[in-house]
């Protein structure tokens, strides 16, 4: 999507700020022994006093409001009433939604109270990330810089990137153009950041496989072995800078 009017961007901030407000209260109520489905249930909750729409659930019938993912999961986990958070796992939040036909995605990975060193240091580098890429997101440049700028962080640290998970367009859909916002550089990608332009720029950073698979149940991404922690954000491009509608 490119905004164009003020209703635009009153409508992204709108749901933005919506998604945001879950991510932060689902994050916060993450405690050793609380059940992905009951994090889940506050989601459905404040997704129906927002008046606003789940977009996983609405937009493909995904078995959940919300992807809630633990440690090896990187992306994508369906929320389950066994499924219980323990200290020191590394948990993904990611939220997306709709309203009046304007939609917002962003998530975040955090450890749970005290856990392994490596991985409260992917969740700073993954943050890390997307501020080095957020430089990058101005129009007239090159949308691999974003990529670039992320593996780059990754690298300086020692780690790499989840490279078959992307970033992508939102705005009218919760997928739209431009399909993919890499993670790394790819030096054909060179389509031009344009005024306007709405995307969800999400750095996986990951301790050292670059891929993940689908596992049996069809929705959730996993490793093998990796740590993987993702920064997600909803942006609007603009001439005067970007504007995070998710914060």
């Amino acid at each position: 999507m490119v905004a164009k009017t003020k209703k635009d961007f009153d409508g992204l901030r709108v749901i933005g700020e919506i998604c945001g407000a879950i991510r932060d209260e689902l994050v916060h109520s993450t405690k050793p022994g609380i059940t992905t489905k009951e994090l889940d249930e506050i989601a459905r909750e404040m997704f129906e006093i927002a008046e606003a729409q789940s977009a996983p659930k609405g937009e493909y019938d995904f078995p959940g409001y919300t992807c809630i993912s633990i440690n090896n999961e990187v992306a994508h986990g369906i929320p389950k009433r066994k499924r219980t958070i323990r200290e020191g796992d590394i948990v993904n939040i990611d939220v997306s939604g709709s309203k009046n036909g304007y939609f917002a995605d962003t998530g975040i990975s955090f450890v749970v109270g005290k856990g392994e060193a490596t991985l409260q240091k992917i969740c700073d580098v993954a943050k890390e990330a997307f501020d080095a890429g957020l430089k990058k997101a101005k129009p007239g440049l090159k949308k691999s810089a974003l990529g670039k700028a992320v593996h780059n962080v990754a690298k300086k640290h020692g780690f790499t990137v989840i490279k078959n998970l992307t970033g992508h367009g939102v705005g009218r859909s919760i997928h739209e153009e431009p399909k993919h916002i890499f993670n790394y550089f790819a030096r054909w990608d060179d389509e031009i950041l344009k005024d306007g332009m709405v995307i969800a720029f999400e750095p996986f950073i990951s301790t050292f496989e670059e891929e993940v698979f689908q596992s049996e149940d069809g929705w959730t991404f996993l490793t093998n072995e990796s740590a993987v922690a993702q920064y997600e954000h909803t942006i609007i491009l603009t001439k005067e800078g970007p504007i995070i509608t998710t914060l």
